[in-house]
Protein backbone atom coordinates (compact mmCIF):
# COMPACT_ATOMS: atom_id res chain seq x y z
CA UNK A 1 0.00 0.00 0.00
CA UNK A 2 1.31 3.74 -1.04
CA UNK A 3 1.21 6.16 1.98
CA UNK A 4 3.06 8.77 0.86
CA UNK A 5 1.78 11.37 -1.86
CA UNK A 6 1.96 9.37 -5.24
CA UNK A 7 -0.58 12.12 -7.08
CA UNK A 8 1.29 14.58 -9.01
CA UNK A 9 -0.74 17.89 -8.27
CA UNK A 10 -2.59 16.78 -5.37
CA UNK A 11 -4.20 20.26 -4.87
CA UNK A 12 -5.00 20.10 -8.37
CA UNK A 13 -7.12 16.42 -7.80
CA UNK A 14 -8.92 17.61 -4.52
CA UNK A 15 -10.07 20.58 -6.64
CA UNK A 16 -11.28 18.21 -9.46
CA UNK A 17 -12.94 16.28 -6.41
CA UNK A 18 -14.62 19.26 -4.90
CA UNK A 19 -15.99 20.63 -8.57
CA UNK A 20 -17.45 17.09 -8.75
CA UNK A 21 -19.22 17.94 -5.75
CA UNK A 22 -20.83 20.90 -6.50
CA UNK A 23 -23.73 21.25 -6.24
CA UNK A 24 -25.16 18.80 -5.23
CA UNK A 25 -27.05 17.58 -2.09
CA UNK A 26 -25.23 15.35 0.87
CA UNK A 27 -27.11 12.37 -0.26
CA UNK A 28 -26.01 12.91 -3.29
CA UNK A 29 -22.37 13.69 -2.32
CA UNK A 30 -22.23 10.35 -0.38
CA UNK A 31 -23.83 8.58 -3.58
CA UNK A 32 -20.79 10.09 -5.49
CA UNK A 33 -18.12 9.21 -3.16
CA UNK A 34 -19.48 5.32 -2.74
CA UNK A 35 -19.53 5.23 -6.39
CA UNK A 36 -15.88 6.81 -7.00
CA UNK A 37 -14.46 4.31 -4.41
CA UNK A 38 -15.88 1.70 -5.87
CA UNK A 39 -14.35 2.41 -9.52
CA UNK A 40 -11.10 3.09 -7.86
CA UNK A 41 -11.29 -0.15 -6.07
CA UNK A 42 -11.99 -1.75 -9.44
CA UNK A 43 -8.62 0.36 -11.08
CA UNK A 44 -6.72 -0.98 -8.09
CA UNK A 45 -7.60 -4.48 -8.48
CA UNK A 46 -5.58 -6.22 -5.27
CA UNK A 47 -7.55 -7.75 -2.54
CA UNK A 48 -4.57 -7.54 -0.21
CA UNK A 49 -4.10 -3.71 -1.06
CA UNK A 50 -8.06 -3.16 -0.98
CA UNK A 51 -7.61 -4.43 2.39
CA UNK A 52 -4.75 -2.78 3.92
CA UNK A 53 -6.17 0.67 2.40
CA UNK A 54 -9.66 0.23 4.27
CA UNK A 55 -8.10 -0.82 7.08
CA UNK A 56 -5.81 2.28 6.98
CA UNK A 57 -8.52 4.43 6.62
CA UNK A 58 -10.85 2.83 8.88
CA UNK A 59 -7.66 3.10 11.93
CA UNK A 60 -7.26 6.72 11.04
CA UNK A 61 -10.80 7.54 11.60
CA UNK A 62 -11.36 5.70 14.84
CA UNK A 63 -8.16 7.32 16.24
CA UNK A 64 -8.99 11.18 15.16
CA UNK A 65 -12.96 10.08 16.97
CA UNK A 66 -11.52 9.25 20.11
CA UNK A 67 -8.59 12.65 19.88
CA UNK A 68 -11.85 14.62 19.65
Amino acid sequence: MEIEANIPDPDGFYEMLLNAHAGMSEEESVELDSRLILLLANQVGDLEVLSACLTAARDSVLRSRSKA
